[in-house]
């Protein structure tokens, strides 16, 4: 993706926030072997201010969506104490392999890293940083199910482990799914669909929706999801 391509993307502007629709594959920011990744894109988004915007959250490289950044320092602050007291809203999607037991639930398991090595990687501990999800299936057809999911805390990888320790992995996850099947595996069926900013306090929350990706628009189809229509 070029700076172009992320102008293109821009699915909100205010003086202090921008909300971005994140490609799948493409990291927020620049690993350890550095690489493509959205950061280095960010001076297009100044829009006449003197820095570029950044990071108030993060995505993992293969979610798509909703993507939140700060336009300055106070809006930073300002947005950082919002997702610290769990006030921003979060609605992802996920199309997961199997049918929860349950229509809607709650997921309450604990979670930390695997290794010191692999920070990233976690893992169910009932030690660990408390990490709550709540859930609803929306369809399910041909042994797979499209969730609605609510991460009520930001656990790194939260709501791969969960949907993985109900039975559920989603669809492409090459470390939480099934094991002996990363050859051919398709993209990780993930995506930040819906984030509600309550920014300003005498004006409404902020709503923002991203539509999903064509990767995943198939099987979203076949659980019973409806395209909105272009000019709807």
């Amino acid at each position: 993706m070029n700076p172009e391509e992320l102008l293109e993307r821009l699915l909100y502007r205010d003086g202090l926030m921008l909300i971005i629709d994140k490609p799948a594959g493409l990291p927020v920011h620049a690993g350890p072997k550095g690489g493509p990744n959205l950061e280095a894109m960010f001076d297009v988004l100044r829009f006449g201010l003197p820095q570029a915007p950044s990071l108030a959250h993060r995505l993992d490289r293969d979610t798509s969506g909703c993507l939140v950044l700060g336009r300055h320092r106070k809006a930073l602050a300002k947005l950082g104490k919002l997702f610290a007291g769990g006030r921003i809203d979060k609605t992802y999607w996920a199309v997961v392999e199997g049918v929860p037991a349950e229509p809607k639930g709650r997921i309450d398991l604990s979670l930390t890293k695997r290794s010191t090595e692999r920070g990233w990687w976690m893992k169910p501990d009932p030690e660990g940083q408390v990490a709550i999800t709540d859930y609803e299936v929306k369809g399910s057809a041909g042994g797979f199910s499209w969730l609605e999911l609510y991460p009520r805390t930001g656990r790194t990888h939260q709501i791969r482990v969960h949907c993985a320790e109900i039975g559920c992995p989603i669809v492409g996850d090459p470390i939480y799914g099934p094991r002996g099947r990363v050859e051919g595996l398709p993209p990780l069926h993930l995506h930040a669909r819906r984030i509600v900013v309550p920014l300003y306090p005498n004006r409404d929350p902020i709503v923002v929706e991203a539509e999903p990706p064509p990767a995943i628009r198939a099987h979203l189809q076949a659980c019973g999801w409806t395209p909105t229509p272009p000019d709807a």
